[in-house]
């Protein structure tokens, strides 16, 4: 197996760089997987593809605005820092996360960063591979709301432009309730409120589940042999309420529908080999790939 193998062109113009004006109106394409066949559909029609008994698996990860540009204290040359996961630290102590900064060469230890005119401050504590450094923050206030007000969405790389005022809503599901992503679970961008309620009221299960996106979903494939690549871990959470609904919809004959490869990902790492899913949290380092043999999940929805 190749890298190569998954290649497909894809036309620049055809990659939308702005949703449509509602979420629900964007193209859908059904593949029936015992007849292969394929239609296309706008994505309310989803309605008509899920039955009563089924449960729709939702990620509720909150996207943080991940990205913030600033300065060296000592230079003021530019620096773009992209906030990675919260680092556990002493009692008492500043915050501190893993970032990647770029340009990261002259970025060393002791480094100190600022941002908004000093309203953010970081101090460079390690340096770590790949452009990644361990920070300690102090922030005037609260440094999530500090965060909140200077950080930028991190669109994903196919969309070539710098993020507008209009992305801290659209590039978030309705349902996003944890912080804690760096990039949208996007198979829900095109779940609204209403949609949910229809699903709910026709006899479709909804289940939250949390995986927080990190920076390996904006990571290529860079190798040939995708057996080479390095999995990034992700922090996933399932709650026991979440596991007992999803087992009695199996145990019930109603297919486990996965709103997105994020929640496949959750489901996936708790699952036995019986398909039964255990309640808990952690950090997963799942990675699907052929000849792959699904335990949990039974349709996908992706993006």
């Amino acid at each position: 197996m190749k890298t190569s193998d998954f290649e497909y062109e894809l036309p620049k113009e055809l990659i939308a760089q702005y949703p449509s004006e509602r979420r629900d109106e964007s193209r859908l394409l059904v593949l029936d997987r015992g007849s292969g066949a394929i239609a296309h559909r706008v994505f309310r029609d989803i309605v008509e593809y899920l039955r009563p008994g089924d449960v729709l698996v939702l990620n509720e990860s909150e996207v943080i605005p991940a990205r913030l540009l600033g300065r060296k204290a000592a230079t003021g040359g530019k620096v773009e820092m992209f906030l990675l996961r919260a680092v556990a630290a002493g009692e008492g102590a500043l915050p501190r996360w893993e970032v990647l900064v770029r340009p990261a060469a002259r970025v060393r230890e002791g480094t100190m960063l600022e941002f908004g005119n000093g309203r953010l401050t970081a101090r460079v504590v390690t340096e770590l591979p790949a452009g990644r450094r361990e920070v300690e923050l102090a922030a005037c206030g609260s440094f999530e709301r500090v965060v909140e007000e200077l950080g930028q969405v991190p669109l994903p790389p196919y969309i070539d432009r710098e993020p507008e005022a209009a992305d801290r809503e659209r590039y978030q599901t309705v349902y996003a309730r944890v912080p804690g992503a760096v990039a949208a679970p996007t198979a829900g961008l095109h779940f609204t409120d209403g949609l949910l309620a229809e699903l709910a009221g026709n006899g479709i299960g909804i289940v939250r589940v949390i995986l927080h996106v990190g920076i390996g979903t904006f990571r290529p494939v860079a190798v040939d042999d995708p057996e080479e690549h390095e999995m990034e871990e992700e922090r996933y959470e399932i709650s026991a309420g979440a596991a007992d609904a999803i087992n009695g919809a199996r145990e019930g004959g109603g297919r486990i529908v996965a709103v997105g490869t994020t929640s496949v990902r959750v489901l996936e790492s708790v699952a036995d080999e019986a398909g039964r899913i255990a309640a808990g949290s952690g950090s997963t380092g799942l990675y699907i790939r052929p000849p792959y043999r699904y335990r949990a999940v039974d349709v996908l929805l992706t993006n």
